[in-house]
């Protein structure tokens, strides 16, 4: 099936949502602009903006390829930026470096990162019910959408998969809780971007089902390729730290299956994705080329 040369589609990806967000945060001089610049640092620090593609990309896959969907993409990309601040906690993984710099509360104290992650959530929340920001969407699918990545970022999602990893480190390694934290702490953000970008798309139930599946698998395929990053990856390329699941214990793939099977699993949970998404034809190229990237990244 057709795939597509991904390194331009996630740069055009990138600048349309990079525009938005910048559109969306507060400006870094406004009161109180310490807090408004941990806000900014953080969210505009780069990254690949895998799940706003994904966003994009599934309602392109279902024919839809307006800025309909820019909103949600936002979104998704300010709840990960919130995850990441309070993930690099002294109270959580205690990270001092993320994509090639000092962590958030490094430069702005624990406090000041705490309620930066706070407002970046609250205003993903904002972004996503706006009317102005959201002309071309009307009030049924947003809610839909405001429901679905509602979910994925609380208590049934990441959340309490960020809850279960804290409470199992050093823990004997559980496929059923291992699982469950990737699928939750990871994986359900990842879905429901997939699911966000097909409700944008229009998509109906059996093709909105299709999208569900590459999703989950695509969602927990990422999470083993960052397990195998964290034993294998070079730290100059990722610009953090390597070895931090190791020290605290923490329940990987790799801890409890070994390197070779992790990376086996990874991509059959790919090809069976890829297989999700087989009745889209060519609109689907995108998200084939995501999933693929996904287990084969370096970063």
């Amino acid at each position: 099936m057709t795939a597509v040369d991904l390194a331009p589609y996630l740069e055009t990806c990138r600048r349309r949502v990079d525009r938005q967000l910048d559109r969306v945060l507060p400006p870094e001089g406004a009161f109180p602009d310490v807090l408004h610049r941990a806000m900014r640092y953080s969210t505009l620090a780069g990254g690949k903006r895998v799940r706003a593609a994904l966003a994009i990309a599934s309602a392109e896959a279902c024919g839809r390829d307006d800025d309909a969907v820019l909103p949600a993409a936002a979104a998704l990309e300010l709840i990960h930026a919130y995850s990441l601040i309070h993930d690099d906690l002294p109270a959580m993984d205690d990270d001092d470096i993320r994509r090639g710099r000092p962590t958030n509360h490094k430069v702005f104290g624990e406090a000041m990162a705490i309620l930066a992650g706070d407002a970046l959530l609250t205003l993903a929340f904002h972004v996503l019910a706006d009317d102005g920001l959201n002309p071309n969407l009307g009030a049924p699918d947003r809610i839909r959408v405001i429901q679905e990545i509602g979910r994925a970022a609380g208590h049934g999602g990441l959340v309490g998969g960020q809850a279960v990893d804290v409470a199992s480190e050093g823990l004997h390694a559980d496929m059923a809780v291992l699982e469950y934290i990737h699928t939750h702490k990871t994986g359900a953000l990842i879905r429901a971007a997939v699911r966000a970008g097909a409700i944008v798309g229009g998509a109906g139930e059996t093709d909105f089902e299709a999208f569900s599946g590459f999703g989950e698998k695509v969602g927990l395929a990422f999470q083993i390729a960052d397990d195998l990053l964290d034993v294998e990856g070079d730290p100059a390329v990722m610009g953090k730290s390597v070895g931090g699941d190791n020290r605290k214990q923490k329940q990987t793939y790799p801890r409890l299956l070994g390197l070779v099977e992790s990376r086996g699993l990874a991509k059959e949970l790919v090809e069976k994705a890829i297989e999700d998404i087989d009745r889209f034809g060519g609109r689907a190229g995108p998200l084939r080329s995501m999933a693929r990237f996904i287990v084969e990244r370096k970063r």
